[in-house]
């Protein structure tokens, strides 16, 4: 009997070109499966096998818990004084099962499954190093949910629907391209699998199409695709005697035209890359008037004013120019028109005009020159070097000095104001993450305590701090968490 699972064993390996290891493995979970239909309640089961002597063990196991954990007597056990190491194992020998046909059968079965595991592993090792490249193939087979690509030599791999372009139809014998990838499918291990939705497909089919970009005279930074419709690619050139987009456009559009047509007519805007993203921008948003741009770095968005006219050209059919121009620049864009930009740079003019004239006791000419050279907060006033503001006309030490301690001071009350000394839960430091930065600002704003916060809307805090909608929402539901608590 040991000796029939020692030649299974050494065939299988000879003939599948598996290890042993693996073969055994195999065994004893076939073994371990023919022993739980012994019992009628669930139960888990080890089977070890000697590799040297094809001689095996049968143990049963429970994991130890605590008794209020306990809940199913065939894979738990409570623990007590002789098994008290909570997450550990009982195991109680039991008989063996002999391996006969029936656990042969099964093991077989297993080992089916682990050579075509193995199988495709090596497919995949063969191809690992032209993953993410545009490859060639026959469609083989076409279901529901998938087609069968043969790539030839014998390997496959997986198109699945959801990576064909919005309207593609293929049928067997067909063939094709598309971009190859690794995909990891439960249970099954690694295997090949296809995209043509993926960016990735577009610069793989310019590097076909324009021997510049193969030579890698021209660069592909950035490539924003909606499937089917439009697409974006920001292109840099190495040389500064080729154009860029004339060489990937090329004679008559032929090069962006053989691309297009392998997408099935896709759109393809080529616009220069700039290091600069607001210039990058711009160049993305093609003919669009775009009249300022104002930049926050610490939330990685911009504000875009531009024409009322071309507010609807900016946008684009269901926001896909702006989408696609976020994607390019990889910053947020907030698109509005010039009239809207200027009443809202004007509101939050007045609104830091205000701060400054109740906090610094000064007046409004005053606060305005002080926005105007770029000092619009008292944290920026309070750091600010002396001779900076000694530097605006109409400044001198003294009133840079007195300018500087007074905002100093009412910083340090701010802040004593919004952390008190005894922990109550009220204060606006007690909000979970909240910054001391962000308590200072809310209280600026007329925000004195977590209640008041809130109490907010997402539209009332977004107009009185510069925050996004899905900050200021979880901004205010981690004001509000006591509410919800027993």
């Amino acid at each position: 009997m040991q000796n029939e699972i020692l030649l299974v064993a050494e065939a299988v390996s000879s003939e599948k070109g598996l290890p042993k290891e693996a073969i055994f493995e195999a065994i004893e979970q076939a073994l371990a499966t023919a022993t739980k239909k012994r019992y009628q309640e669930s139960s888990n089961i080890e089977v070890l096998i000697d590799p040297q002597t094809g001689e095996y063990e049968t143990f049963r196991l429970w994991e130890i818990v605590l008794e209020e954990d306990f809940e199913d007597e065939g894979f738990q056990v409570v623990q007590n004084e002789t098994n008290n190491e909570i997450g550990s194992s009982v195991r109680e020998k039991v008989d063996n099962v002999e391996f006969g046909r029936i656990a042969a059968q099964a093991a077989k079965q297993v080992i089916v499954q682990k050579v075509r595991e193995a199988e495709r592993a090596q497919v995949v090792e063969k191809y690992r190093n032209v993953l993410g490249e545009l490859v060639n193939g026959t469609v083989k087979k076409v279901t529901r949910e998938f087609l069968i690509i043969d790539l030839g030599e014998g390997a496959e791999a997986i198109l699945s629907r959801t990576e064909l372009i919005p309207g593609e139809v293929f049928r067997i014998g067909d063939r094709l391209r598309a971009v190859l990838q690794e995909e990891e499918r439960e249970n099954r291990g690694p295997q090949l699998a296809l995209s043509r939705k993926c960016p990735e497909m577009v610069s793989e089919l310019f590097k076909l199409e324009v021997p510049e970009i193969s030579e890698q005279v021209i660069e592909i930074k950035a490539v924003a695709r909606d499937p089917g419709s439009r697409t974006k690619i920001a292109v840099k050139t190495n040389d500064n005697r080729i154009d860029p987009v004339g060489a990937c456009v090329g004679m008559r559009g032929s090069r962006v035209q053989a691309v297009s047509n392998e997408l099935g007519n896709e759109r393809l805007d080529i616009v220069i890359w700039d290091d600069d993203p607001a210039q990058l921008l711009i160049n993305s948003m093609g003919p669009v008037e775009i009249t300022s741009i104002v930049l926050d770095e610490a939330r990685g968005s911009m504000d875009v004013a531009v024409t009322q006219d071309t507010l609807a050209q900016a946008i684009g059919k269901s926001g896909q120019n702006v989408r696609l121009s976020s994607q390019i620049t990889g910053w947020k864009l907030n698109v509005i028109d010039q009239a809207a930009a200027e009443e809202k740079s004007q509101e939050q003019t007045e609104s830091i005009s205000s701060i400054l004239v109740k906090n610094l006791d000064v007046d409004d000419d005053l606060a305005q020159t002080l926005i105007s050279n770029g000092y619009s907060s008292l944290e920026s006033i309070s750091s600010a070097p002396l001779e900076s503001l000694s530097a605006i006309e109409g400044f001198d030490d003294d009133i840079s000095n007195l300018l500087i301690n007074r905002a100093k001071e009412v910083l340090i009350t701010m802040a004593m104001e919004v952390s008190t000394d005894d922990g109550e839960s009220g204060d606006l430091m007690s909000v979970e993450g909240m910054e001391m930065t962000l308590a200072l600002e809310l209280s600026q704003k007329g925000i004195n305590d977590r209640e008041e916060l809130a109490e907010q809307s997402i539209e009332e805090l977004t107009s009185i701090i510069d925050i996004s909608d899905d900050d200021a929402g979880d901004l205010i539901m981690r004001a509000r968490a006591h509410w919800f608590e027993e």
